[in-house]
């Protein structure tokens, strides 16, 4: 069976962070499945299509080329060879991403690049579906969860230090919608798959959710 790791949760609660670090540490590639349908969320505001029918943003899934490079610095996103700038990570393109997401066509088209992502090498897997819908058998999954509330101030104190003014009962605001239309979609609705490890993250440092998913990890799968 493939090593796969998968951390699912919503957003704000720490899995992109935790993902890269356990994917440098092992030596094991890495998906970032909320990153495949920011792209295509850029790639739909880019042509006029952000509201269009399912069937319309679906179809450009048929190109899409994507890397992931880690290095001390952070993951590069890569879109046909090229790095991808910090739009990705505008909350314009997180809200255009999630309402996307929810489409059944969407999901369908990227569900297959998904499973088969970097063959058959060990992989370290974050987002929202990956434990009950993409890798199902996966051997280790994790669920990390934390309070809307501490999700919002997270993510107010990231905005702030990438210079953008924000207000952080908006913040709040857009990530109870998102939250709602995440647990809400019809198809690979956002909930813990039943044999994944719950982690609360609100009071914990990236260092202590670190170290409570690397004892998993090393009683799960064998190094030697």
């Amino acid at each position: 069976m493939r090593k796969v790791i998968t951390v699912d949760g919503p957003s704000g609660v720490g899995k992109g962070t935790l993902c890269q670090n356990l994917a440098r540490e092992l030596g094991w590639a890495y998906l970032d499945s909320g990153a495949l349908y920011r792209l295509l969320a850029l790639r739909a505001l880019a042509v006029g299509k952000a509201d269009a029918a399912a069937a319309e943003i679906a179809a450009l899934t048929t190109d899409l080329q994507i890397d992931f490079r880690l290095d001390a610095d952070g993951c590069t996103v890569l879109l046909n060879g090229e790095p991808v700038g910090n739009e990705l990570r505008s909350e314009r393109c997180g809200n255009a991403a999630s309402k996307i997401a929810a489409y059944p066509e969407v999901r369908t088209a990227l569900l297959d690049y998904q499973r088969h992502f970097a063959g058959e090498a060990p992989l370290v897997a974050d987002g929202r579906d990956m434990g009950t819908i993409v890798f199902p058998t996966a051997p280790l999954k994790f669920f990390l969860t934390a309070s809307s509330e501490i999700r919002a101030e997270r993510r107010h104190k990231q905005l702030l230090a990438k210079g953008e003014c924000v207000n952080v009962r908006d913040i709040y605001a857009e990530l109870a919608e998102r939250d709602k239309r995440d647990q809400t979609r019809s198809v690979a609705p956002l909930k813990p798959a039943s044999d994944a490890v719950i982690i609360d993250t609100g009071k914990l440092s990236i260092q202590d959710v670190h170290q409570q998913v690397s004892k998993e990890i090393a009683a799960r799968f064998s190094f030697s």
